[in-house]
């Protein structure tokens, strides 16, 4: 199926007519893209199609609650009197193995009231009255309504897949209907019709009024089935907004002191055992202070003190040395006249002496330390080993002293940022009342989950009773055959309808993972999607095979993992269907928004409708798609205030 041609006249937005070429040369140039400001009327151009394909069961954006008639008025343009109102749709599809042209003409002149619009349908460009009476019939064997949300969605679509845990019973409606899920319960339901027309062939009076009664009563318990159903995904959609507003309140609670404030007083004990730590340090500090430490102030005077003392105590050692000598040589000298050496021996002689003693003689040097002879080694043990030692242990305790001045700092700033207790007392509150809220409707949730089963419990016994009660009522041997092969089947059917949806949703979850990579940027974020075949729920698993909570994506992400959901399961189904896209880039990045050009829309089907504003589709994403080549004709939407109507002009934003 491709749509060729959509004619717009009259119709909301779009005063006059106005036609958009929507057909797609190959399956490369397969985009079509549309750009328009908000409130231009690009979703109007989705409703006109679903409206065009579906007539009253139209799941339009705008519709609400209005019915058919009111929502018909409702698209009238408002600037238009009595005139006629008016949706064609062309498209073409093989039908007999020849490719056939389809025309939906859907037409109405207000205000409609009691009656519909007017369908007519021309197949190969001749009125087909037959397909126009059996068309809500001939078109879901064409495009099935109930998958048409799977291939015509919109930005808020992708966001209800993105932020619920749980897929929405409609999806899992299409995903049953897409995939074929619903025939196995659709035979099952002829055999059961079966089923009770040979028990009626073969019943008596008696026994037919008490097959009838059971069959009543079963009907009866069918509705209580669907209450009890309606009411229990009621609670839950109530049970999921409870547990949005817990997170809520609880993050209000950290993000603004609460929980700091609950933390108070531990956290009071904490910065007095940290101020007692410090107090520690500086009462050793004081002891260092106390002692020899403050000499390293002085260490130049120390050191000129050390090496005086020793000069002092070498120049007393000089002194009595020469005192020494002088005695001795005057002594030799006594002796040498006494011996009566001729004065040319005794004049070198005391020539040498002489000399050698001038060696000793002192040098003017100031003394004023009168040093002890251990002075000069005190003084070196001092500057050598015992102050650097008190040094080193005084630099560590000021690191210590540092580091816990720091911690206490950002402990009295965190401090600092508790709520008051007024609103501490807030916040405790509305947390406190969230958890009420959420624990009553989980009670609540519960309950009705358990009202549910025991209704499905009866509704099997009694068709245990309605079974084994046509058993009784049997009489002719080849009705039995018929009714045991029926039961027979249908056993058969459980689990084959088990089988298939293991299968299917198998293969579902294989192509939404295959999807997925090919728009995730981080490559080994999820490495499996599968789908629970009981509850449909997405499970997502990491590289390492763990479940990986879907609360962990961030929101482009969660976004991403909808679209390849919705991508998979249009690849997963085989069919070949037009898929248009509304506002499809919300809350993503530039990365991912590369991703989702260069491997989504090209990719996403055989013809691809993309409606977007200019912050969706920007300049480099759509330079990205010419460059690509996938493009095959460009719109965009502009209002005209004189005529007070949008107009369709070739060309996008750039």
């Amino acid at each position: 199926m491709i749509f060729q041609q959509l004619i717009l006249h009259n119709f909301g937005l779009y005063g006059g007519q106005h036609v958009i070429d929507l057909a797609t040369t190959n399956t490369k140039k397969n985009i079509v893209l549309v750009g328009g400001l908000n409130g231009r009327g690009k979703t109007t151009l989705l409703d006109a199609i679903r409206l065009a394909l579906y007539g009253h069961r139209a799941p339009c954006s705008n519709r609400g609650t209005l019915s058919y008639p009111d929502f018909l008025n409702q698209c009238i343009h408002r600037h238009t009197s009595k005139q006629e109102t008016a949706i064609h749709l062309i498209f073409h599809h093989t039908l007999n193995r020849s490719l056939t042209e389809f025309r939906i003409c859907r037409s109405w002149t207000g205000p409609v009231k009691n009656s519909r619009d007017t369908l007519t349908i021309y197949v190969d460009g001749k009125s087909s009255s037959d397909w126009s009476n059996n068309w809500d019939d001939r078109i879901e064997a064409i495009f099935p309504l109930g998958i048409s949300n799977l291939f015509l969605f919109d930005g808020e679509q992708v966001k209800e897949l993105a932020e619920h845990d749980n897929l929405p019973p409609a999806v899992i409606q299409a995903m049953q209907s897409l995939l074929g899920l619903e025939l196995p319960d659709r035979l099952s339901t002829d055999l059961e019709v079966l089923q009770r027309r040979k028990q009626k062939q073969i019943s008596g009076k008696q026994q037919l009024q008490k097959l009838e009664e059971l069959e009543q009563r079963l009907q009866e318990l069918k509705q209580l089935k669907k209450a009890a159903f309606d009411e229990q995904a009621s609670l839950k959609n109530r049970l999921d907004w409870a547990e949005k507003q817990l997170r809520l309140a609880e993050e209000k609670f950290l993000t603004e002191g609460g929980k700091i404030a609950a933390e108070e007083q531990s956290l009071q004990v904490k910065l007095d055992y940290l101020r007692q730590q410090a107090e520690g340090h500086r009462q050793t500090l004081r002891k260092l202070a106390a002692g020899s430490l403050p000499l390293a102030l002085i260490k130049p005077l120390l050191q000129q003190a050390k090496d005086q003392s020793q000069q002092e105590l070498d120049q007393q050692q000089q002194v009595i040395a020469h005192d020494l000598l002088t005695n001795h040589n005057r002594c030799l000298l006594e002796y040498l006249h006494d011996l009566n050496l001729p004065q040319k021996y005794l004049s070198p002689i005391q020539a040498f002496l002489s000399h050698s003693s001038t060696h000793l003689s002192t040098h003017s040097f100031i003394s004023y330390l009168a040093p002890t002879s251990d002075l000069p080694l005190s003084l070196g043990h001092l500057l050598t080993h015992l102050l650097p030692t008190q040094q080193q242990q005084a630099q560590a305790e000021i690191q210590k002293i540092h580091d816990i001045q720091s911690e206490i700092d950002s402990t009295e700033r965190y401090v600092a940022s508790a709520a008051s207790p007024e609103a501490y007392g807030k916040l405790q509150k509305a947390v406190r009342q969230a958890q009420t809220e959420l624990g009553r409707l989980r009670a609540n949730y519960e309950q009705a989950h358990r009202q549910h089963e025991q209704v499905k419990q009866v509704i099997a016994q009694t068709h245990n009773e309605l079974l084994s009660y046509s058993q009784l009522a049997i009489e002719f041997k080849n009705t039995n055959h018929v009714i045991e092969a029926i039961a027979k089947a249908q056993t058969t059917l459980v689990e084959f309808k088990q089988r298939l949806k293991e299968r299917k949703l198998s293969h579902l979850g294989n192509f939404a993972t295959e999807c997925l990579h090919e728009l995730l940027s981080k490559k080994d974020l999820v490495e499996q999607i599968q789908i629970n075949p009981q509850t449909f729920a997405i499970q997502l698993f990491d590289k390492n095979y763990q479940p990986l909570q879907k609360h962990r994506l961030s929101a482009g992400e969660k976004q991403l993992l909808a679209i390849a959901l919705l991508w998979g399961l249009a690849r997963a189904s085989g069919r070949q269907l037009p898929v248009a896209i509304d506002t499809p880039l919300g809350r993503l990045d530039s990365q991912h928004r590369k991703k989702l050009v260069d491997h989504y829309f090209p990719k996403a089907s055989h013809q691809v409708i993309l409606l977007s504003t200019d912050t969706e589709i920007r300049f480099e994403e759509v330079e990205r798609l010419r460059a690509q080549g996938a493009i095959a004709s460009e719109y965009l939407l502009k209002y005209d205030d004189t005529q007070q109507c949008t107009q369709i002009n070739s060309g996008y934003f750039w």
